[in-house]
């Protein structure tokens, strides 16, 4: 490896460790059609907008129907994004792209 690459993968390095990290939980009630699409739209959304940055965790509420309390869940899909801060939630299969990525900050209010 040359200096010149060396200096590179430094300086991206020190890049990638001051960037967000996005810590997403989406809550669902099983494998329903709903729940899939939503799953599959914020994967995209994800590739395409976080490459790298993110961490999805899908919490199936008929499994686990306590974990409801800790983020308040009263709807079905919802995602929250824990990580940064604030806490931000969008209820919804997530098809609409341009409101995800302005409700996660991810983009700003035009």
């Amino acid at each position: 490896m040359s200096a010149e690459t060396k200096s590179k993968a430094s300086q991206k390095g020190k890049q990638t460790g001051a960037e967000k990290h996005w810590q997403l939980k989406l809550y669902v009630a099983g494998q329903t059609s709903k729940s899939l699409t939503a799953f599959a739209n914020l994967k995209r959304i994800c590739e395409e907008h976080l490459e790298g940055k993110y961490q999805i965790e899908v919490i199936d509420l008929l499994v686990n129907p306590q974990l409801a309390k800790g983020d308040q869940i009263l709807a079905l899909p919802t995602l929250v994004r824990r990580v940064p801060e604030p806490i931000k939630k969008i209820i919804g299969d997530l098809s609409n792209t341009e409101r995800v990525l302005v409700g996660l900050d991810i983009k700003p209010l035009d």
